[in-house]
Formats: structure tokens, sequence, C-alpha cells
């Protein structure tokens, strides 16, 4: 090694590496800057879309590490370093890592999507992934509802997402479907009287949607099936649900109108040599 050979080059070999770190720095600090002012108008854009701060934090903090590597990558290629292999191990860490979170990435993905499209928001009564109830929350992983019986179901984004969402909040209105069975015996114009009677009568039911639909749904093998389906505010759904099932019940009863069960007839013969 000839020494007296770098002591003698070593302003040239100092000057070139110098300018060769302060470029390196120079792009590092400055696409730092860049990469914070871009990961700033990136956040402000999806506040401005109401996008779930809790998911829009989380994109941010990604997109911001994301550039930060690459920066970092391009300071240390000015420095002379090669990055090939640097960047193919980065790369094969971020497959296995990747494989490793593949379901925590599935419903992390879910969840930007049920805020970004918003099929459903907090306080919605939604029927998806085999439960109901209502929103409580919407996480980066996972969604909470809250059954009317005060139960907290948590359930992974990737399993909402998946499935059929059956919104019941989106309207203020909804059918209330019910069924109401009678015997063959029954006069059938008296009972249908009877039921609008009853159910018009009552102020929750919507006026624009008077007459109440009122039909024979099915001759079923113990009982005339009826449909009623008059429409109420969302809120008054299960009010009216219950109040309606319980004054036809009493309405029959005075009326004399009998609401069979199933019943089977056994017939017994007798043999006589």
């Amino acid at each position: 090694m000839n020494w007296l050979q770098y002591l003698e080059d070593w302003p040239t070999i100092a000057l070139e590496y110098g300018f060769k770190v302060l470029a390196a720095a120079a792009i590092f600090f400055i696409g730092k800057w860049i990469a914070r002012r871009l990961v700033n108008v990136a956040g402000a854009v999806m506040t401005q879309r109401s996008i779930d701060p809790t998911v829009g934090g989380f994109v941010s903090n990604i997109m911001y590490m994301l550039l930060l590597l690459l920066v970092s990558i391009a300071a240390l290629a000015q420095l002379g370093i090669p990055t090939a292999q640097f960047i193919a191990v980065i790369g094969a860490a971020g497959l296995a890592i990747g494989l490793a979170l593949q379901g925590s990435l599935s419903n992390f993905a879910s969840g930007v999507l049920l805020v970004s499209f918003r099929p459903c928001k907090v306080g919605d009564y939604i029927e998806a992934g085999g439960v109901s109830g209502s929103v409580d929350k919407i996480t980066v992983f996972s969604t909470t509802l809250v059954t009317p019986d005060r139960r907290t179901i948590t359930v992974p984004n990737s399993i909402i997402m998946g499935s059929a969402i059956v919104n019941y909040s989106t309207s203020s209105s909804r059918r209330l479907d019910m069924v109401i069975c009678v015997a063959y015996s029954s006069d059938l114009s008296q009972v249908k009287q009877l039921l609008r009677d009853i159910v018009e009568s009552d102020v929750r039911v919507l006026e624009a949607y008077k007459p109440v639909q009122i039909g024979v749904l099915a001759l079923a093998d113990s009982s005339i099936n009826i449909a009623v389906r008059p429409w109420v505010a969302s809120a008054d759904y299960w009010p009216l649900h219950f109040d309606l099932h319980e004054r036809i019940k009493q309405g029959f009863d005075e009326a004399g109108i009998e609401i069979p069960f199933p019943q089977m007839g056994v017939r017994v013969e007798s043999v006589i040599d």
C-alpha cells in the first residue's frame, strides 16, 4: 500500500468524496422535506374527504416511511454504495412480512374501503358477516357492533367487506312485513277489514303509503296466511311491530276470529276378523 501516494492525493480525494457527501446529504434532507410536504398534502385531502382519522394517520405514516426509504436509497447511491443488493434484501423482508401479516393487511385494506366508500357509518343498524347490530366503531382492522340487547360484537373488516351488507338506516322509512294466520273457517272479508282498521288507525303508519297492502299470502296446511305490509319511520319499526301484533290478537279475540295452530288428525281403524 503506497501511503505516500495517498497522502499526496488526499486533497483531491477529500474534495471528491466531500462533494459526494454533501450531495448525498442534500438529497436526503431535501427529499425528506419533500416527503413530509407530500404526506401533509395527502393528509389534508383525506381530511377533506372525511376519511377516518385513524385510517388517515396510518396511511400517512406508511406513505412517509416508503418515501423516506426511497430518499435514503437515493442518498446511498450518490455515495457510491451499491444499492441493488440492499433493495433485494428489503424486498425479501417486505415479502416475508406481508405473508406473515396477510390477514391483518386484508383487514386493513377492508377498513380503508369501509371508510372510503361508506356502505355504513357509526350509528347505522346493519346486518353483515352473519351478525347484526348498530355500528359503534370502525377501526383500521375491525368494526364493532352493538346488538339491541347491548352485546358488543367485534367483526374483522375483511368479513364485513366479504359479505353482503344490509343497512337498515339508509332510508328514513321501512316496510313492516307481517304474516297473520287465520283458520280456514274465517270470513276473509271480515278479517281483512279488521286488520285494515287496526293497522291504519295507528298514527305511526305513514299516510303516504295508505291504504296499507293486505292480501292472502299463502294457503298453508293449517291456516290461511295473510300478508300485512304497513310502512313506518325507521325509528318506529320495532315499537309498531310489537304493538300491532298485540292489538291484532286482542281484536281477533273480540271478533271471535281463530288463530290456528298446527294440528294433525289421527284415524284409527279396527280390523274385525
